[in-house]
């Protein structure tokens, strides 16, 4: 080996470590390029199988020593992927300026290798030390046989996905200090959750806000929509502020209760001017699936349906809605949640309390339903699908026109709807005020941008709902979570099942006052047993 270059097996783990100052060349296999082998392999046996063990450390080892020398080609040639590979590594050190990599392979997991990174960030005088943890897959070459690193963008750096670099240079935006609806400064180290979305609203509002750029490493997405990632700071530029609608209070209360499920989100706003006061996510990735999450919402949907047949005039709270132990509509049987005792003389308030899905799925055959009975109910009165226009990106529900068995499983919240907590927390305020307010988490005033806009419910269908979200609350699915919130409350509960699952999502939504929230659990179970309690200690707060 070049002098300068260790790799050392202690304990079982491989360390790989680059001395001196600068890289030099480091070859450890001649003509090697990617999964095409290597000059006079000749007619060797190829391999098959999964790689061993030895294969695995022996691949980890001579990938990240090639790296650490900043020899990009040579551990390119040990992934499957030579280009890809080849491009992004060199990147590592001509587009991002890492200096003195410091490679450490942890203990093998199977064929999974973790590594620390340690490096220097360096750019025009100024330099700060950089650290990180990724990791690396070996597998077989498909028509060499050979143990290669599986390439992926992120095996350079976990916020890394396909098409995006590491760059460092004058950051793409000025940086912003975003301030809650009080003036209150959101810092991230604050509100751990808000770093994804303050990230989107300096993206969006970095250039108007006033501020000046710094000098930065950060993340280039190859999708120039989703912005950059701030990953260190080399030099702080003037930070522009940025007034937002989010409420220190309520997001801190938000934060602080999405801990309590994994892979959870939950959205908090007012009802009557449609500001969102908090958005947060507890997920092992940076995806905020409180805004862009695209799920079946399960029995919350049913807020949206018996509207539907409150305005068609199908039925009304009060009115007769049979709840067999099950219901077939064309060719599908639905049922009820396990232990739901059949009552042939429930009134529909008492359906949408218990959570009776068979209730629904018999009222959706009654005349002057059509398959595009829902989507229409849920575009022209509670806003959904239409361009809304939050401030960062967002999903805004899906309700298609459907036919067949999934008019009735969208009815309950199945089928083909998608929709994210965000969907839900508004469908909730529209059903408490009757006006749908497109959510905003920055006000339309700062860019001029226009709002999507809805009829809104009548007065009689408003309280029927809120008639029928009360009693859920008080007696209902939700009063168990709900117990301890005084004032005017309602609520609806929600499992929806997904393929592969062997547990239903968890969703809840509900009002106190002028907030209404909305959670999601995945693979939570019942609404109440997760979300739920998201959703009442967001209310709590409010």
């Amino acid at each position: 080996m070049r002098k300068g270059v260790k790799a050392a097996l202690v304990g079982g783990v491989f360390t790989v470590m680059v001395g001196g100052a600068g890289y030099g060349a480091y070859n450890l296999v001649n003509g090697v390029t990617g999964d095409g082998g290597s000059p006079g392999s000749g007619s060797a046996e190829v391999k098959t199988g999964p790689p061993t063990d030895g294969e695995v450390r022996d691949t980890a080892r001579k990938f990240l020593a090639a790296w650490a020398e900043g020899d990009a080609r040579q551990a390119a040639a040990y992934t499957n992927n030579s280009a890809e590979a080849a491009a992004a590594l060199a990147g590592f050190r001509e587009d991002a300026h890492l200096t003195k990599a410091k490679l450490v392979p942890k203990e093998a997991s199977g064929t999974r290798v973790p590594f620390s990174v340690s490096t220097t960030v360096s750019y025009k005088g100024k330099s700060k030390p950089f650290a990180y943890d990724s990791q690396l897959t070996v597998v077989r070459g498909k028509t060499t046989g050979r143990a290669l690193v599986d390439w992926s963008p992120a095996v350079v750096h976990p916020s890394l996905e396909k098409g995006d670099t590491l760059v460092t240079g004058e950051a793409a935006t000025p940086p912003i200090q975003a301030v809650d609806r009080a003036g209150t400064v959101l810092r991230k180290k604050d509100h751990p959750s808000l770093v994804p979305l303050l990230d989107a609203l300096r993206e969006k509002y970095g250039d108007s806000a006033g501020g000046k750029p710094g000098v930065e490493l950060y993340v280039e997405r190859a999708n120039e929509d989703a912005g950059t990632r701030t990953l260190l700071t080399l030099a702080r530029g003037r930070p522009g502020e940025l007034r937002t609608t989010l409420s220190a209070g309520v997001q801190k209360a938000a934060e602080q209760a999405v801990l309590r499920s994994d892979e959870s989100s939950v959205v908090a706003m007012k009802p009557s001017t449609g500001e969102v006061l908090a958005v947060a996510n507890n997920r092992k990735d940076a995806f905020n699936a409180a805004f862009l999450g695209k799920v079946a919402p399960g029995s919350t949907m049913k807020i949206v349906s018996a509207a539907m047949l409150i305005d068609k005039g199908v039925t009304k709270a009060s009115g007769p809605a049979p709840c067999p132990a099950s219901a077939t509509w064309q060719s599908q049987t639905f049922n009820n949640l396990k232990g739901m005792t059949p009552n042939e003389s429930a009134t529909f308030s008492e359906d949408f309390a218990r959570s009776c899905n068979t209730a629904f799925v018999k009222l959706i055959d009654e005349g002057g339903i059509s398959d595009a009975s829902l989507t229409e109910e849920a575009r022209d009165n509670f806003g959904l699908g239409l361009d809304w226009k939050v401030g960062i990106p967002s999903f805004d529900g899906s309700v298609p026109e459907s036919a067949g068995p999934d008019r009735a499983a969208n009815a309950i919240g199945q089928g083909q709807v998608q929709m994210s907590p965000l969907n839900m927390a508004s469908v909730t305020a529209t059903a408490m005020t009757g006006t749908f307010r497109q959510p905003v988490i920055v006000p339309a005033s700062l860019d001029d941008r226009d709002l999507a806009t809805a009829e809104g419910l009548r007065a009689s269908t408003v309280q029927q709902l809120r008639q029928m979200m009360n009693r859920t609350a008080v007696s209902g699915t939700g009063a168990r979570v709900m117990a301890g919130l005084g004032g005017d409350v309602g609520a609806k509960t929600g499992s929806a099942e997904v393929d592969g699952q062997a547990k239903s999502d968890s969703w809840f939504t509900g009002y106190r006052g002028d907030v209404a929230a909305a959670a999601m659990a995945q693979r939570g179970g019942h609404g109440g047993d997760s979300a739920g309690p998201i959703v009442a200690a967001v209310l709590g707060a409010g």
